[in-house]
């Protein structure tokens, strides 16, 4: 009896290993979707010129006026996970992933976009 739970150890440890990587792939899928269905009213704000981009790689308004702030609020709660991922995969914190995506978004913001200078000053691109 004791030999068929040691064999079966390693074939439990794959297998919840597994099901990690599945519920892993899930949660990925489930917010990529959430990510992709506020992106037509995030643009819109951002056109408005009510929000943009930080140097940390979040959303913030850019000025007092803050509409759909939950929407907001939402799309940094992904953001952080997205990023909270990324930093454990690479083995760095998660401030650093995120001033990386700040520097890619940067780069590809286009003309008119309102973005955050390193010292936190709002500039239009």
């Amino acid at each position: 009896m004791k030999l068929k739970r040691i064999r079966l150890l390693p074939v439990c440890l794959v297998l919840m290993a597994f099901c990690s990587l599945i519920a892993l792939s899930a949660q990925a899928s489930d917010i990529k979707d959430r990510m992709r269905e506020r992106l037509p009213e995030i643009n819109a704000l951002k056109t408005q010129g009510v929000l943009g981009e930080t140097n940390t790689g979040y959303l913030d308004f850019t000025g007092q006026a803050q509409p759909k702030a939950d929407l907001v609020a939402a799309e940094n709660s992904d953001r952080r996970q997205v990023y909270e991922a990324i930093a454990k995969q690479q083995g760095v914190a998660i401030d650093v992933v995120g001033k990386r995506r700040a520097f890619q978004i940067r780069d590809r913001a286009p003309a008119g976009s309102w973005l955050q200078s390193d010292d936190g000053k709002w500039y239009q691109k």
